[in-house]
């Protein structure tokens, strides 16, 4: 009898393979980032075509091949759909799941990572927050968790180029989202002048330490 396991996740993105079935690109809180094939999914009425679609979180039952894993059963408890009616703003999630993607391995730790891409998937769809905010927090916070993100930001500070000076209120928000705990970083607003200081940093860091360049950002920027 083939052997399952179970592991709560999200997916990250999912591509067609042959006429019927998707390979999907999985992020769990248990193996870290596993790819998986879904057998039949592109079909008419299968119990698998909206579970596999990019942000849909849950648990999910696999079964583990030599090589592969295949997805047998999910129960989906969150399919973000304020963000499948919210074209820019899925646009944002497509680019934040790229990231994830990119930054995760299989096998790893990632389950801040996971809570980080939930949470900011969630912020998506708040009306008080600005898009451009959670990204800042996102890009910033995704570092981080990778460990590849200062928390000294003062003036003359060694971690930034030189070409960027912080008003007092850019170093707080700095500081308080690479120590604060992913449940609570979306609990604030900043100023324009503000946000403009944190876009800059987040660009620096996400070409020092990603040094990738992501599809879903560049279709971002052609429409914001």
């Amino acid at each position: 009898m083939q052997e399952y396991i179970l592991v709560t996740g999200i997916i990250l993105k999912q591509a067609p393979v042959g006429e019927y079935d998707r390979h999907i690109s999985l992020l769990t809180r248990e193996r870290g980032k596993i790819t998986a094939f879904a057998r039949g999914a592109r079909r008419s009425g299968s119990r698998l075509a909206a579970a596999t679609n990019p942000f849909s979180f849950g648990c999910f039952k696999l079964y583990e091949g030599k090589n592969s894993y295949t997805l047998a059963e999910a129960d989906i408890q969150n399919y973000f759909e304020e963000l499948r009616r919210d074209y820019i703003g899925a646009c944002y999630g497509m680019y934040f799941a790229e990231v994830a993607d990119y930054l995760t391995r299989e096998n790893n730790d990632e389950r801040e990572m996971l809570k980080l891409l939930y949470q900011s998937l969630r912020a998506l769809g708040a009306a008080s927050l600005p898009n451009p905010l959670v990204r800042c927090v996102f890009e910033c916070k995704a570092m981080a968790v990778n460990g590849e993100f200062p928390v000294d930001f003062s003036a003359g500070s060694s971690q930034l180029p030189e070409n960027i000076r912080l008003e007092e209120s850019t170093v707080y928000a700095l500081r308080y989202i690479a120590l604060s705990p992913v449940e609570k970083l979306y609990t604030f607003t900043v100023t324009e002048s503000v946000l403009e200081q944190l876009e800059r940093v987040a660009a620096y860091y996400m070409k020092r330490f990603a040094g990738h360049k992501f599809k879903s950002l560049e279709v971002l920027q052609t429409l914001c």
